[in-house]
């Protein structure tokens, strides 16, 4: 059986929630660099959650912003094998301080940081206010990723913590929904928008 970064299993790793398992690809055939070839599809379903991942540090989503000039974290927007060897020595790090499986982990990181209610603007009679709606699977880990690498990229920027460093300290605290993680505290944040607007 082949494994994932070519050390992980993933044959005992279950997705809990129900609602994302369409979208959180665990299926170690499926390559980790696989160079666009589901853009015919819609991305989700198709992609390996740790390739999405490694795709999300590379961009590496907005740091701070400094007199309007969106900053990314070092090294974010440089080779994939950089990054490639980032997310892997990020996971051998959590599976030595942890004594977890480091997918499992990623997994558990992605469903506590998903959102299940968010707000739209609706706007009537010149009069705009925050409408309540549920979140779609697909847009509830896509929103969980993109908050991952937007703490990689905060916590990395004037700092000397590296990449796999911030990675890891984002990704367990995520996994026990600890409410001092970044993508958490976003994700109850905007739940608790779309609460108050109801």
């Amino acid at each position: 059986m082949e494994k994932i970064l070519g050390k992980w299993s993933t044959e005992e790793i279950e997705v809990k929630d129900p609602g994302l398992k369409r979208y959180i690809n665990l299926d170690p055939e499926t390559p980790i660099h696989n160079q666009g070839k589901q853009v015919k599809e819609p991305i989700g379903a198709n992609v390996n959650i740790v390739e999405r991942l490694i795709n999300t540090l590379m961009r590496g989503g907005t740091g701070r912003k400094i007199s309007g000039k969106v900053i990314r974290h070092k090294g974010g927007t440089g080779k994939k094998s950089k990054m490639y060897k980032n997310v892997k020595e990020t996971f051998e790090k959590i599976e030595e301080e942890t004594g977890k499986n480091p997918i499992e982990i990623l997994v558990r990181a992605i469903e506590n940081s998903a959102p299940r209610e968010e707000t739209t603007m609706i706007q009537r009679g010149g009069i705009k206010r925050h409408q309540p709606v549920d979140t779609s699977p697909k847009r509830r880990v896509d929103f969980s990723i993109r908050n991952i690498g937007k703490s990689v990229a905060i916590n990395t920027y004037n700092s000397k913590k590296s990449v796999s460093e911030a990675l890891k300290d984002e990704l367990i605290k995520a996994s026990n929904s600890d409410s001092s993680s970044f993508s958490v505290a976003q994700k109850i944040n905007a739940e608790r928008i779309a609460e108050s607007s109801k």
